[in-house]
């Protein structure tokens, strides 16, 4: 079972997400702000959070920046149609998606469950029999058995979608991938209007990535196509 935790300061939307939830066979918990799901993630084993922008004592974009200093469970933002500008600074602290309000019940629960099987996918569910992975390029290592990266020997903290974009462009190095292409195979979804999250997502790569990120190294774009993984000369 999954533990879900929807950090929202309308009473009426929380019972909403847990009538949804529960009847799909969720653990809920519930806090009504920030700091109050800071506390819920360090107190009870939550595998992912719904978190509304627009709270008390500590908004959704200060207590996500707050989660990803330490956790990497998928964050999915709670916005209103208004708060454009939030959706794309959430995404850019490390938000893996959002849902616009008022939402509907069916996307919820695609969306939670879409995230949740990538994040068990990356928890490292690993078979025995099975080798490590270790793919490399220049400078860069990607241990897929234990789901981590390290930069000239550094170890980086990727959220989920950050990893599997990487993990995408590691496998296929030098081979184009359209937003359209990456946001279907990575966030398991239509890729209507996906180009400006996949272009937040592949932004926040370079910066954890490329010693420059307005010239980078790794992660290239090629204009009108796409983006690749540049092949670092041997």
């Amino acid at each position: 079972m999954y533990n879900i935790l929807i950090c929202d300061d309308d009473r009426d939307i929380v019972s909403a997400l847990d009538i949804y939830l529960t009847s799909d066979g969720y653990r809920t918990f519930h806090a009504c702000d920030g700091l109050e799901a800071l506390k819920m993630v360090r107190d009870h084993d939550i595998h992912l959070v719904l978190m509304d922008v627009m709270m008390p004592n500590m908004d959704g974009i200060r207590a996500t920046a707050k989660l990803r200093e330490t956790e990497n469970i998928p964050i999915i933002l709670l916005t209103a149609k208004s708060e454009d500008a939030d959706k794309v600074l959430g995404l850019n602290i490390g938000a893996d998606d959002y849902i616009t309000k008022p939402f509907n019940p069916i996307e919820v629960l695609a969306r939670v469950k879409s995230q949740l099987r990538r994040y068990t996918t990356l928890g490292g569910r690993q078979r025995a029999q099975d080798a490590p992975q270790v793919l490399r390029n220049g400078g860069i290592a990607l241990d897929d058995a234990a789901k981590s990266v390290t930069v000239d020997g550094e170890k980086v903290s990727l959220t989920p979608i950050e990893y599997n974009i990487l993990l995408l462009l590691m496998k296929n190095p030098g081979r184009v991938f359209s937003s359209g292409q990456i946001y279907e195979l990575v966030w398991n979804d239509l890729s209507l209007g996906s180009e400006g999250t996949v272009a937040v997502h592949i932004r926040h790569l370079r910066e954890k990535l490329e010693i420059d990120p307005s010239d980078p190294r790794y992660i290239k774009v090629v204009w009108g196509l796409g983006y690749k993984m540049e092949k670092a000369s041997s």
